[in-house]
């Protein structure tokens, strides 16, 4: 005798389908709730991937140029207050001839040579503006806020129509700190300024911020050179042909892609950062440091990476000089 079919109405069919779907949805809602998932778990559950969220694996920010960290591991010298450093690589031979940080000179114990220091003008060690375009809001609160200033009548090379010189008015404001920083580096190293700009402007400018010329050698914008990058670099080669004690700080760090392993970049500076403190607390204390290396190199590519973040920027290692 066949079985008796129990005969059951469509809609309780579809009634008990419906039970049986929350019943189902609501035991993976409890599992889910009772881990506290974050929301690309509860996307995850149903098959979906939030497009606005991160991977897990995590990214490779390029370096703003003006935040490029002087963060180190060691306890000296002080790190700077920026963050955003580049990731280590772990290099087994370096240029330098016996690895990161090593020394190949075999011992030798003599005296190092002074360490040469090169420096950037503008936005390393002061800001200007042209004195008739200068908001009179911003020159008022710098001057309040105590930054030192000064005036200067500069005389272009090209001459007016009349035949008279052309004389422009720039308003100067020095970074906080500048002379007893220039003072404590003349001390153990010696100073170069190279600055991109022309001599008619700069010259008289740092003959009013080096009274005492502690600089040894004036270096304009005829001494930079064209690359196929970039415009005015500075080839730190026309100083010295033995890079190991040579350094050069500047707020433009294209100006020393032809030696990326020498270069400091610092933050630029502007009248409207009156407490900055960079030239004493950041750059000083690592100067003083490098001055005791016998090749600077080492240490400021494993602080900066230079090199990797030159190539970041489209300029292959083969047209860096290390």
């Amino acid at each position: 005798m066949a079985p008796t079919q129990v005969y059951v109405p469509r809609p309780l069919q579809v009634w008990r389908a419906v039970v049986n779907w929350l019943g189902f949805f609501l035991q993976i809602f409890l599992q889910i709730f009772r881990g506290t998932p974050s929301l690309p778990q509860l996307l995850s559950y149903i098959g979906l991937r939030h497009p606005l969220l991160p991977s897990s694996a995590s990214s490779f920010r390029p370096l703003p140029v003006v935040e490029l960290s002087l963060h180190d591991s060691s306890p000296e010298p002080p790190s700077a207050p920026l963050s955003s450093p580049l990731p280590v690589r772990v290099v087994e031979h370096s240029p330098f001839g016996g690895g990161v940080g090593g020394d190949d000179d075999g011992g030798d114990d003599r005296p190092l040579e002074k360490l040469t220091v090169v420096l950037d003008l503008d936005e390393t060690l002061v800001c200007a503006y042209e004195t008739s375009s200068l908001p009179a809001h911003l020159r008022t609160q710098a001057i309040e806020a105590g930054l030192k200033w000064f005036e200067l009548e500069c005389v272009s090379s090209d001459k007016e129509c009349e035949g008279k010189p052309n004389i422009s008015y720039v308003t100067v404001f020095e970074r906080p700190g500048l002379q007893e920083f220039l003072e404590q580096i003349s001390e153990f190293a010696e100073l170069v300024l190279f600055t991109a700009a022309l001599e008619g402007y700069a010259r008289p400018l740092v003959d009013k911020i080096d009274a005492g010329n502690r600089f040894s050698k004036r270096l304009y914008r005829p001494s930079t050179v064209s690359t196929k990058y970039r415009e005015h670099v500075k080839d730190l080669s026309c100083l010295s042909k033995d890079l190991r004690r040579i350094v050069i700080v500047d707020n433009n760090p294209f100006s020393f892609l032809l030696q990326p392993l020498n270069g400091i970049p610092c933050v630029p500076f502007s009248a409207e950062q009156p407490n900055d403190k960079q030239l004493l607390e950041v750059l000083l204390p690592l100067l003083k440091h490098l001055s005791l290396q016998k090749d600077v190199r080492p240490v400021l590519y494993e602080r900066f990476h230079m090199p990797d973040w030159f190539q970041m920027h489209g300029i292959p290692a083969s047209n860096l000089t290390i």
